[in-house]
């Protein structure tokens, strides 16, 4: 028997439609997630051959470089398809290679918006995402100046991004939310709460760093079974499993290389049974 994923499309907030298996921009940019890629050319050609693939959810963020993932995104794909889909998110400012500070004063948050803007080339973000909760300021003043600006017609949406349940329902009795950002993944279910409030109230549910599979992939294991089974890479069934996990998921699985995309993205491709998926859910 099958657990095939119940879609393989999304519509966040009800009314943008995305395909569930997107792409993450942030290794597209330097080492530490600072500066521009060692190989931009084969950047742009990621960015392109992610849209030939059919992908319609492109995710990035202003601190990515910083500034970088932005400009190679507008560089790659503007103008933009009509399904295109490009999230991205402010509220962390950098300050050298592995550094993320939260910054969730009102007049910064509406600069990033406003210079997100000008970089993308839009004239409207469809899905803005608030990087972090700033404990600095009040989360009534941060989502206020973003609903602000979606009252302004310069977001279409808004989504979180590492949040528990609690911090997720005050949000929400501030501002519509349709969709939440966690580390989530094969072999980290912190946030499986979340996942689960997501599913149950129609929130997407998009897992950073979902190709972890550490110690999951070695010889002989349930997951490199199954991989050797369906012949395809650990990492590429660890996106599947997350595909099953629940329809509200929106694995955004990131890479600076061709090739390495081609593998991420067939993981579309693969049906797990319900022993599989079982399985595979029982190694938390």
């Amino acid at each position: 028997m099958s657990a095939s994923p119940t879609s393989e499309f999304f519509d966040l907030g009800g009314d943008l439609r995305v395909r569930r298996l997107g792409f993450g921009a942030m290794r597209i940019t330097g080492e530490g997630i600072w500066g521009e890629p060692a190989d931009r050319d084969e950047a742009i050609r990621v960015l392109r051959r992610a849209v030939e693939a059919g992908v319609t959810l492109i995710d990035t963020a202003d601190s990515y470089g910083p500034f970088v993932s932005e400009d190679l995104i507008r560089e790659a794909l503007h103008p933009y398809a009509d399904d295109l889909v490009i999230a991205t998110k402010g509220g962390l400012t950098r300050h050298g290679p592995g550094i993320w500070a939260p910054v969730g004063r009102p007049e910064y948050l509406r600069q990033a918006v406003e210079m997100s803007l000008r970089r993308l080339g839009l004239e409207r973000i469809d899905l803005y995402q608030l990087h972090r909760i700033d404990p600095q300021v009040p989360v009534e003043d941060q989502l206020g100046e973003l609903a602000a600006l979606q009252k302004e017609g310069k977001i279409r949406h808004l989504g979180l991004s590492e949040v528990s349940v609690a911090e997720l329902r005050h949000a929400r009795g501030l501002a519509e939310i349709v969709s939440v950002q966690n580390l989530y993944n094969l072999t980290n279910r912190q946030s499986e709460d979340v996942l689960e409030y997501a599913t149950a109230e129609g929130i997407g549910f998009i897992p950073w760093f979902p190709l972890a599979t550490g110690e999951l992939a070695g010889p002989g294991s349930v997951l490199a079974e199954a991989a050797e089974r369906h012949g395809a890479s650990p990492a590429r069934l660890a996106l599947a499993w997350l595909l099953h996990r629940s329809p509200a998921v929106l694995p955004i699985p990131g890479t600076s290389r061709v090739a390495h995309l081609e593998d991420n993205l067939a993981a579309g491709d693969i049906t797990l049974t319900d022993e599989e998926v079982a399985a595979l859910t029982a190694l938390a």
